[in-house]
């Protein structure tokens, strides 16, 4: 596989360390001698280019990507919207259909001689990008996402990011729910899977943690927080993932766009009625919501970031196709995209961080 020029793109939900992704494999893939070109939005840039002054592709050159290593967001843009397996199109009564323009993409890779994708994205991403490797374009993976949850990958850059944020939004309420007696929950994504939830909650001292691998019983919950009140401790902290769901429910949904998977939202609403209901305790809602994809990624994603990107490239240039770098036992591996696509990495309930929770005397509710 010959390779002299290189299409980089981002998708899903933005994460701290998507700059550093793309500087570290623009500047591996220019020292190679290849060219690189950036897509807007996802795959925005090539479906819709008469919404981009600059054609919605652009060349990424060393000075494009000049210092943009500790910024959060992507140069590039990204987008969870726009599905081109399953593009949505209006049609004349207001319906949409669905169409896959696979095809149409590759074929704008061979207008603009480009030779090989880079896709940066969780696992709609990678299912994406999966489809151009089984039509014989070559693709490599990185792996991205705040929740952690990719088959794959022993963690995902963005995720310390966000649970260092989560934890001292943690430690700054403790103070707050000591003083005022009461009870704060704090939601934090987490739609399927509660690695933000389970860190940031041991680590911020919490005293009942909710993850979607763990369904609760809010009447276990309620009694955490009533022996507290009779043991002195007058104020409880509760951290819930947003897809937190009750061993008698279901996952707490506020809707669904075309185009775009379930929005969660309203776990932390729900848990804090129920406790206000059964403690008659003075209950409060703090959503860290999109604040955890924001803003300066930490050293440790930093340099995940930066080794994703360049190992990303050393693998195009190895000739692999249909793989996503990993990180396992400290060192980048290449894995399938067929031993990927599909699956999720959910918080092993025997895990030693859940022991550690269950001998610090946090409760799950189970």
């Amino acid at each position: 596989m010959s390779i002299q020029s290189i299409a980089i793109n981002t998708g899903g939900g933005d994460a701290p360390g998507l700059n550093a992704v793309i500087r570290a494999s623009v500047l591996a893939a220019l020292n190679r001698g290849w060219k690189c070109y950036g897509i807007r939005d996802g795959y925005h840039g090539i479906l819709m280019p008469e919404l981009y002054p600059d054609g919605g592709i652009i060349p990424l050159t060393k000075d494009r990507v000049r210092g943009i290593t500790h910024l959060g967001g992507t140069i590039l843009g990204t987008t969870n919207r726009g599905n081109p397996l399953h593009y949505p199109v209006e049609q004349s009564d207001g319906s949409y259909l669905e169409i896959n323009r696979a095809d149409e993409l590759l074929d704008k890779f061979h207008e603009l001689n480009i030779d090989a994708l880079l896709a940066i994205g969780g696992d709609g991403s990678l299912t994406i990008a999966n489809a151009f490797v089984e039509r014989g374009f070559p693709v490599v993976g990185v792996p991205k996402t705040i929740d952690n949850d990719l088959f794959g990958t022993e963690v995902t850059f963005g995720f310390d990011s966000a649970v260092s944020f989560a934890t001292e939004c943690i430690d700054r309420l403790h103070s707050t729910a000591e003083s005022h007696h009461r009870v704060m929950i704090v939601e934090v994504m987490g739609r399927y899977a509660g690695w933000i939830a389970l860190h940031a909650g041991v680590a911020g001292t919490a005293d009942a943690i909710l993850i979607p691998e763990i369904p609760y019983s809010i009447e276990k919950i309620a009694q955490k927080v009533t022996d507290r009140e009779q043991t002195g401790r007058h104020f409880s902290i509760i951290v819930v993932a947003e897809g937190a769901k009750p061993n008698d429910g279901d996952i707490s949904i506020i809707g669904k766009s075309v185009g775009q998977s379930e929005r969660l939202g309203g776990a932390g609403e729900r848990v804090a009625k129920q406790i206000e209901q059964l403690t008659g305790k003075e209950t409060r809602v703090v959503v860290l919501g999109h604040l955890l994809r924001g803003g300066t990624p930490t050293t440790f994603d930093r340099l995940l970031s930066l080794r994703f990107g360049t190992a990303a490239v050393r693998a195009l240039a190895a000739g692999e196709t249909g793989v996503m770098v990993g990180l396992e036992s400290s060192e980048i591996r290449c894995v399938p995209f067929s031993d990927v696509a599909g699956k999720m990495r959910g918080v092993p309930l025997h895990s030693d961080t859940i022991l550690t929770a269950r001998d610090l005397g946090i409760t799950f509710g189970d």
